[in-house]
């Protein structure tokens, strides 16, 4: 069972960003020079750019970009294990943030006068 119809979804999010496209035009012209602007330097490959890609929108919690990644993934043939190895980064890289964070709050704590 699916948590999320993904497709009905993706669906959804494109008329909605059409939508603002007639409404601000140079605001998704912007976007989409932004996200095909790596795509033109062919540094990386596809896969690893929608792999990196992934792992950000698991990262920024928006499932808008898992849904439009995911699916471009797909087309590109990416595994469930490169998927999984690409989202561990993921995990790993939140986690450590939490941990680095956490030293600022020792910091602030350590700052705070007593009451």
């Amino acid at each position: 069972m699916l948590m999320k119809e993904w497709n009905q979804y993706r669906n959804q999010l494109r008329a909605r960003v059409t939508e603002i496209g007639n409404l601000s035009a140079d605001t998704v012209k912007g976007y989409l020079a932004l996200s095909g602007a790596g795509g033109r330097t062919n540094h990386l490959d596809a896969k690893t750019r929608e792999l990196i890609a992934l792992a950000a929108a698991v990262t920024l919690r928006c499932d808008g970009c898992i849904a439009v990644h995911t699916a471009e993934a797909r087309k590109l043939g990416i595994s469930k294990e490169e998927l999984a190895e690409a989202l561990g980064v993921a995990i790993s890289v939140n986690a450590g943030a939490a941990l680095v964070y956490s030293t600022r709050a020792f910091d602030a704590f350590d700052s705070a006068a007593p009451t």
